[in-house]
């Protein structure tokens, strides 16, 4: 058995950037920005007014001034004629200021009477003028690579960009194997169960920013499996789901090897999650995870979500991970490096995590519960209540 570190580094060699296409501005949100972008236009555009009020060219003005009004500006409304001393022209916000103009005088702060303002007793202090190019130029960028927010979106509009190039999104098969399996809404048979993992597992990978396609569930033969797995051979990434113990019915490795697999790994000293395997086969990555539901999720926490964001452009690197105070006493752990379903609470310092009695790896109800896997290492303990530990947010 190889360490989850030794297996997540074969899989990330699996997993290198995809090439980038253009999306429609509308359509990027959540999107990895391939390349950094730039602005066509400076924002603002021109230096424009932060405020309604009046545009005046003085710039100490005192109370009790007076000013004639000569015109109007509104945003999208332009006033081209000449602002001189003694004058003022009504603005609104975002209008473009009159060439000349030094401040805008709010409009609580004047009285008028006709077309002539009288200015107030307490004057604001602020120009209230948004300078030409004050929030970004000509040619600043947007920098990538980033998953793109609204914010980020609001800003490339501004920039004048209709479309982004990001990368495209991996495109992840998934077959669930076993001929116990059937969909959701089936009746099953009483050896029979209801496949979950596939689920579970379409929508981590969609979280992580792929496009996910459900393959048929392959029965146990060799036939079956190898027809499934040509169905999934345009993927990025092939993931099956169960079939790859060492039984008389797992037949993923058996088959995989038949289509072509290098295999990278096979078995990781990781609870939940030991039969794990890995590979190249033709221009897909496969992934081959254990058919227990928690084990499934799990390994898909841990290898799965790394390889996608890999592969947006994102970097190679593992799921991030934060500390936490353990709030229980945990015995010596085994050999295997233990990810515990665990609770989250608030602590003084840090989050205080609970790991659950209950680790079997077929509970999917204690693993809906959980907050956080609660990663012990190999070996390590017994650990106090008070220990600080490393989590991984679910």
């Amino acid at each position: 058995m190889i360490t989850v570190d030794e297996a997540l580094a074969a899989c990330l060699a699996l997993a290198d950037p995809l090439p980038c296409e253009e999306v429609p501005l509308v359509n990027a949100n959540g999107r990895v920005l391939a390349k950094p972008v730039r602005a066509r236009r400076d924002q603002p555009p021109f230096a424009a007014s932060a405020m309604d009020g009046y545009a005046v060219t003085a710039e100490t003005p005192q109370p009790g001034d007076r000013f004639n009004v000569i015109g109007e500006a509104a945003a999208g409304h332009v006033w081209n004629g000449h602002l001189g001393d003694g004058q003022a022209v009504r603005i609104f916000t975002g209008a473009p200021v009159p060439d000349g103009a030094a401040r805008v005088i709010i409009q609580e702060d004047v009285t008028r009477a006709g077309d002539v303002i009288t200015l107030g007793d307490r004057l604001d202090r602020q120009t209230n003028i948004r300078p030409a190019g004050g929030d970004f130029l000509t040619g600043d960028a947007l920098e990538a690579p980033r998953i793109l927010r609204p914010a980020d979106l609001a800003l490339a509009a501004a920039m004048n960009l209709p479309t982004l190039p990001v990368t495209r999104k991996p495109v992840v098969a998934l077959i669930a194997t076993g001929d116990e399996l059937v969909q959701p809404g089936e009746t099953p048979r009483p050896d029979q169960i209801v496949a979950s993992n596939s689920y579970g597992l379409k929508a981590l990978a969609e979280a992580a920013g792929a496009h996910t396609r459900l393959l048929p569930i392959a029965l146990d033969t060799v036939e079956s499996l190898a027809s499934t797995l040509k169905l999934a051979a345009d993927a990025d990434i092939i993931v099956t789901i169960g079939g790859a113990s060492v039984g008389d019915h797992d037949l993923v490795a058996q088959v995989a090897a038949s289509e072509g697999l290098e295999r990278s790994f096979y078995k990781v000293a990781l609870r939940p999650g030991k039969p794990l395997m890995a590979g190249r086969m033709g221009k897909a990555a496969l992934l081959g995870l254990p058919g227990n539901p928690v084990s499934a999720m799990v390994c898909g926490q841990i290898f799965l979500v790394p390889m996608i964001r890999a592969m947006l452009g994102l970097g190679k690197a593992p799921a991030p991970r934060e500390t936490a105070e353990l709030a229980v006493d945990l015995p010596q752990n085994g050999p295997r490096e233990h990810y515990m379903r665990a609770t989250l609470e608030p602590g003084s310092r840090f989050a205080l995590v609970t790991p659950d009695p209950r680790q079997d790896s077929s509970l999917l109800s204690v693993l809906s519960r959980a907050d956080a896997l609660m990663i012990y290492p190999p070996s390590a303990g017994p650990l106090r209540a008070g220990s600080l530990v490393d989590i991984l947010r679910l």
